[in-house]
């Protein structure tokens, strides 16, 4: 998958192609999205067109309402590695701006039509799009035929009677269902980040752990131990996570550690994924050592069964 962060590389790479283009924020890529984004490989696949995802780096509101920024499910690389999976050809992920929020949906499909070319463009019901967000799918179907292209939309998925979001879903992560929320996602929820210094402790207990910043416009589980598969450099691992503050010693901020089992090396700085399988229990405070040693066995054994 070929990833473009301008229209002009886009253009240049294309070279006159047309294409199938899926529109979105697409945060999490939950059923919902996928639904989207495979109908416009499938309209790429049967008409000989390139499938392509338009999307943002930064969400929209980070810039028309920053006070109303949801907390991001997923994060930038991780969307990249799903989609690509899913099979589109080019991802094309703008930093959406101040010029970007000021264009009329006209302007915005100018751009988008020059650079890509598109015979199809696909949506969701509730895709916004222009200044204000003022275009929507009524208004695409309208302008297509002007541009020469197909407008479709997609049915949205339902799961449990009601349709799956990246709202619901992240009202799913803070409350801690795991299993809904990967059921909703069709994955485990993933956190990926690069690894950084902790207090080094673990090392000594015999557990040592790959520690990650937690984000504060993150979605994340409750404090707690987790079963979890680690995906560090083109390897699957498996492993138990414990998000919180330790609170067994003072003065450690939230944050996100990581034994990865049956592994030996130094990672610092290095990217990892972690997928959440299951959780194991909920975070505790030990008396001393002796006791945290005992339980992060038993979350070990745990977490082998389940993985």
């Amino acid at each position: 998958m070929h990833i473009f962060n301008k229209f002009s590389e886009i253009k240049g790479f294309l070279k006159g192609k047309s294409t199938a283009i899926a529109l979105g924020t697409f945060d999490g890529v939950h059923v919902g999205h996928q639904s989207i984004i495979r109908q416009a490989i499938q309209l790429a696949r049967a008409h000989g067109l390139v499938a392509v995802v338009f999307t943002f780096v930064n969400h929209p509101l980070s810039v028309v309402a920053p006070d109303r920024v949801p907390v991001q499910i997923g994060d930038n690389i991780s969307k990249a590695s799903f989609m690509e999976e899913l099979g589109v050809d080019v991802l094309l992920s703008l930093s959406f701006s101040e010029k970007l929020s000021r264009q009329s949906p006209e302007e915005f499909l100018d751009i988008l039509c020059q650079s890509c070319n598109p015979r199809f463009i696909v949506t969701g019901p509730n895709f916004t799009f222009g200044r204000k967000g003022k275009g929507n799918p009524r208004l695409l179907a309208r302008l297509a035929s002007e541009y020469g292209f197909v407008a479709e939309v997609g049915q949205a998925v339902q799961l449990d009677g009601r349709m799956v979001s990246s709202t619901q879903i992240r009202g799913l992560i803070e409350a801690g269902e795991l299993d809904k929320t990967n059921e909703y996602l069709s994955r485990p929820f993933s956190f990926g980040g690069r690894v950084v210094h902790g207090d080094h402790r673990g090392r000594t207990i015999g557990f040592p752990t790959a520690n990650l910043n937690i984000p504060e416009k993150r979605a994340m589980l409750p404090n707690g131990a987790y079963g979890v598969y680690v995906l560090l450099d083109g390897e699957k691992y498996k492993g138990i996570a414990n998000i919180g503050d330790n609170p067994t010693f003072k003065g450690c901020d939230r944050r996100l550690e990581v034994h990865i089992l049956d592994f030996k090396g130094d990672i610092y700085d290095q990217p990892l994924t972690v997928q959440f399988v299951k959780k194991l229990r909920d975070e505790k405070k030990f008396s001393g050592i002796d006791g945290l040693v005992k339980q992060l066995r038993i979350d070990e054994e745990k977490a082998r069964q389940i993985l």
